[in-house]
């Protein structure tokens, strides 16, 4: 192997080291990224089925909470059929059907992810969602429609 040969190959491995780390530098910002972007879409379900569950409790003359999500769907407690929620969620974390479900006897009163990751936004929540700031899981973020004393928490 000549002189020059010995450089080309010395430059091919360089461009090769540098190729992988910008492409490690890429997939890194991607994770990040669509992490983020799972976080914004569970924060929005969330919102979404936490007022889903206050519209039902309005919506009866018992101001009861629906006793399955199922209820959300399709409230047939009146003369007119409701929609307070208009399809069941994926759970954007976990990309499950299954959420965890906050209980007050018999009725839910709450909702909140099954996955054990921890969250990349510690802060900067709305004023509903301030308790989410100590949260070290996503099964820690309950969107609960009511201040919950003692609730039973159980996986769905």
């Amino acid at each position: 192997m000549n002189r020059q040969q010995g450089y080309a190959y010395l430059y091919v491995l360089f461009l090769i080291a540098l190729l992988s780390i910008s492409v490690t530098a890429v997939a890194t910002v991607q994770f990040y990224e669509t992490r983020r972007q799972e976080e914004q879409e569970l924060l929005r379900i969330g919102r979404e089925v936490r007022a889903a569950l206050l519209s039902y409790r309005m919506a009866g003359p018992e101001r009861a909470f629906p006793r399955s999500m199922q209820d959300l769907l399709l409230d047939q407690r009146g003369p007119v059929i409701r929609r307070h929620l208009r399809r069941n969620y994926v759970d954007p974390i976990t990309r499950q059907q299954e959420w965890g479900l906050v209980t007050q006897g018999d009725q839910i009163v709450g909702v909140y992810s099954l996955s054990l990751k921890e969250p990349l936004k510690q802060a900067g929540f709305d004023p509903e969602e301030a308790e989410f700031e100590s949260a070290s899981h996503y099964s820690d973020w309950k969107f609960l429609a009511v201040t919950v004393d003692q609730p039973s928490v159980q996986g769905r």
